[in-house]
């Protein structure tokens, strides 16, 4: 017959203690998880692709890949215009958000929107973030000189008028690199594909992360 095994009190002592440190330690890794809202459109949205291909999830991936801790949160409303931003920035921008990154204005400068309507909406925007101590990033759109150089160069400058403004960060073109490249965009010439959307999310993802430190 096997002898009974002794009971080891410290042994038991051990593992609980390596059990709580390993529960401890999830715990501050999750506190170090930041949170990230992306405030945009159909493009942030991800029109035309799977959700794990849009924008919020490529980011979310470029950023851990650049070792930020962050959980990006998505509140793009295809068809979007700076002033419908600015009807729902209150609500689809949480409490816990620690940086929102908007992505609006594409939308205005199809419908011809007035730029300076463009940046009071953007600046009041960026207001109500400052006032929740939210930071803030905001993305910039060129618009193509075609539609008449005198109105793109207003609407160009809506986007780092309203940054110096608030005091935000500029990133002054969303689509850079991709824009004009239609290997990454879909059908529609306007919208990035799946390709496209990695484009955008490697670029931005330094400067959210760099924006994100300078928070703590």
């Amino acid at each position: 017959m096997l002898a009974a095994q002794r009971f080891d009190p410290t042994r038991r002592t051990l593992l609980a203690g390596a059990a709580a440190a390993l529960v401890a330690g999830r715990a501050r890794a999750a506190a170090r998880t930041r949170v990230v809202t992306v405030l945009g459109d159909s493009i942030t949205a991800g029109l035309g692709l799977p959700a794990a291909d849009a924008l919020p999830a490529q980011l979310e991936l470029a950023m851990g890949r650049l070792g930020a801790h962050v959980r990006v949160r998505g509140a793009g409303v295809s068809g979007d215009t700076t002033a419908d931003g600015l009807a729902r920035v209150d609500f689809s921008v949480q409490g816990d958000t620690d940086l929102c990154l908007v992505a609006l204005g594409g939308n205005d400068l199809l419908q011809g929107v007035d730029p300076r309507v463009v940046r009071a909406n953007l600046s009041a925007i960026l207001a109500r973030l400052k006032a929740r101590r939210i930071a803030a990033v905001v993305a910039g759109i060129s618009a193509p000189a075609q539609i008449g150089s005198a109105y793109a160069r207003a609407f160009d400058a809506a986007f780092p008028a309203a940054a110096r403004a608030s005091g935000a960060i500029l990133y002054p073109d969303l689509l850079a690199g991709v824009g004009r490249d239609p290997r990454l965009l879909q059908r529609d010439a306007i919208h990035p594909n799946a390709a496209g959307v990695k484009v955008i999310a490697a670029r931005l993802a330094p400067v959210l992360a760099r924006a994100l430190a300078g928070r703590r």
